[in-house]
């Protein structure tokens, strides 16, 4: 089972993540509710395409632009469709 947890809170868990550039991408549905804020931040990866970002709020705090996602991802990232992946002082463990 993947977690990924920020400031002591759990705010992910999965047994179904994919691993893509060692990172777990784990299933929208597996991410805590109201844990997710809209970020006006992208960036673009050549064979994935644009990712767009979520801030992480837990407990009153932000951690900025610390989950991404590809919404529309190239055909090569096609099974990271619907997931997300964590950084930026998120701890993610396997």
């Amino acid at each position: 089972m993947a977690t990924a947890s920020w400031n002591g809170t759990v705010i992910a868990q999965s047994d179904d993540t994919v691993v893509v550039e060692g990172n777990h991408y784990f299933p929208r549905e597996a991410v805590a509710d109201g844990v997710l804020v809209d970020s006006s931040r992208t960036s673009v990866c050549p064979w994935k395409g644009t990712a767009s970002y979520f801030s992480v709020q837990v407990d009153g705090e932000t951690n900025a632009d610390a989950a991404w996602y590809y919404p529309e991802p190239k055909e090569a990232a096609s099974e990271i469709r619907g997931r997300v992946a964590f950084w930026n002082g998120v701890t993610v463990t396997a």
